[in-house]
C-alpha cells in the first residue's frame, strides 16, 4: 500500500512538473502568383511569403518558479515554392550566393534561448534587431512582397537579424518599453570587428495609440560603419489604422540614405484594404513606390491576399519591387501584382 502510494506521489510531481513546461510546433505557408513588369522585360513567378513570411518553428517555456521563466525559440524560413529552406548569414555579414538555397533547412529566422522575470528578458542568440522590429511594425504590409516600403533595409547588412546577439527586453513601464542589443562578429583581437554592433529600440504603447524610436550601428568593414535609425507611430482611428515612419542610414564615405512611408490599414467588406507610399533618396537618386493591396480572411488561420505596387525611379534611381519586377534601367518605372493564399499553424 505504501508502495501504491509513492508511486502515486511521483506521478503527481511529474504530472505536475509537465504542466509547467510546454513545447509548441507552428509556423506559416504562403504561396503567390506574381507577375513584374520593368522596362527592358517582365517575369512570371510563384513565390513565398507575400503577405507572412514561410517559415516553420518550435518554441517552448519552462516554469521555473518565483517568476522566473526559461524559454527557446527556433524558427526556419521556408521557400514553400521550391521546397528549400532559407540561408542564414555569417559573422552578420551577407549569405554568399554560392550556397543560397542548398544549404538545407536553418533556424535563420531566429534561434534563442531566454530567461524571462519581473525585471525583463534575457534573450541569447539570433534574434531580429530592435530597428528592424520598427520598420516591420509601422508598414502596412510587414516588410513583405511588392507593397514593402522602398526604403526598407537601404545599405544594411545586419538590417534585419544578428547573430551571436545579447538582448535585454524590459518589461513595460506605464506603456514605455526598452529593448537593447549587443552582437558579435566574433572576430580575432588582432582583426577588425566586422560584424560587431549594438542596437536599442524605446516604444511606447497606449491604448489605440504606439510609438517607437530605434536604431543600430554595425561594422561592415575595417573603419566602415553602417548606422541606422528610424522614428515612427501609429493610430487606430477604427476606421483606419495610420501610420508613418521616417528612417536614415549613414555608412561611412557614402551619401546619407533618407527613407520614409506613410500608410493604412482599413477594414471593410470583412477584410482589410492595405495602402502605402513610401520613398527613399541618396545622393539626388529617388525613388517612390504606391502600393495597394487587400486581405480577405477565409478563416482564423488562412487568408488570401492581393497586391498591387508601382515604383518610379528620378535622378539616376533604378530600384525595383522587393520580389516583384525585373529590367528596370535608370529613371524607369516598374510595375507588379500578386495574389496568394497564406495558411498558418
Amino acid at each position: 500500500m505504501k508502495k501504491s502510494l509513492v508511486a502515486l506521489a511521483v506521478l503527481a510531481a511529474s504530472g505536475a512538473a509537465m504542466a509547467q513546461s510546454s513545447v509548441t510546433l507552428f509556423g506559416v505557408v504562403d504561396a503567390a502568383y506574381a507577375n513584374g513588369k520593368g522596362a527592358a522585360s517582365s517575369k512570371t513567378t510563384l513565390k513565398n511569403s507575400g503577405y507572412n513570411s514561410s517559415r516553420l518553428g518550435f518554441r517552448g517555456v519552462e516554469d521555473l518558479g518565483g517568476g522566473l521563466k526559461a524559454s527557446f525559440h527556433l524558427e526556419a524560413g521556408v521557400n514553400n515554392d521550391d521546397g528549400t529552406g532559407s540561408g542564414s548569414s555569417v559573422a552578420n555579414q551577407a549569405q554568399t550566393a554560392a550556397n543560397a538555397g542548398t544549404q538545407g533547412l536553418t533556424f535563420n529566422r531566429r534561434s534563442t534561448v531566454s530567461l524571462d522575470g519581473k525585471m525583463g528578458e534575457i534573450r541569447l542568440g539570433r534574434d531580429y534587431t530592435p530597428q528592424f522590429w520598427s520598420e516591420t511594425a509601422f508598414d502596412p504590409f510587414g516588410t513583405n512582397g511588392v507593397g514593402t516600403n522602398i526604403a526598407f533595409n537601404k545599405g544594411g547588412l545586419t538590417g534585419v537579424r544578428a547573430s551571436n546577439s545579447i538582448g535585454y527586453l524590459s518589461p513595460s513601464m506605464g506603456g514605455v518599453k526598452l529593448w537593447v542589443q549587443t552582437y558579435m562578429g566574433e572576430n580575432a583581437s588582432t582583426a577588425a570587428k566586422v560584424g560587431d554592433g549594438n542596437g536599442y529600440r524605446i516604444s511606447f504603447d497606449q491604448g489605440k495609440f504606439s510609438a517607437a524610436i530605434a536604431g543600430s550601428s554595425t561594422t561592415t568593414g575595417a573603419g566602415v560603419k553602417n548606422d541606422t535609425s528610424n522614428m515612427a507611430a501609429s493610430y487606430d482611428l477604427g476606421v483606419a489604422k495610420v501610420m508613418a515612419m521616417s528612417n536614415l542610414t549613414k555608412i561611412t564615405n557614402a551619401a546619407d540614405i533618407k527613407g520614409s512611408v506613410i500608410g493604412a490599414l482599413v477594414p471593410m467588406a470583412g477584410g482589410t484594404f492595405r495602402i502605402a507610399s513610401s520613398q527613399t533618396e541618396q545622393a539626388g537618386k529617388e525613388s517612390k513606390l504606391m502600393a495597394v493591396g487587400f486581405v480577405q480572411p477565409m478563416s482564423k488561420r488562412t487568408d488570401l491576399y492581393a497586391t498591387y505596387a508601382r515604383v518610379s525611379n528620378s535622378g539616376g534611381a533604378a530600384a525595383v519591387l522587393n520580389g516583384g519586377s525585373h529590367g528596370t534601367t535608370l529613371n524607369a518605372s516598374s510595375t507588379g501584382y500578386e495574389f496568394g493564399v497564406k495558411h498558418s499553424f
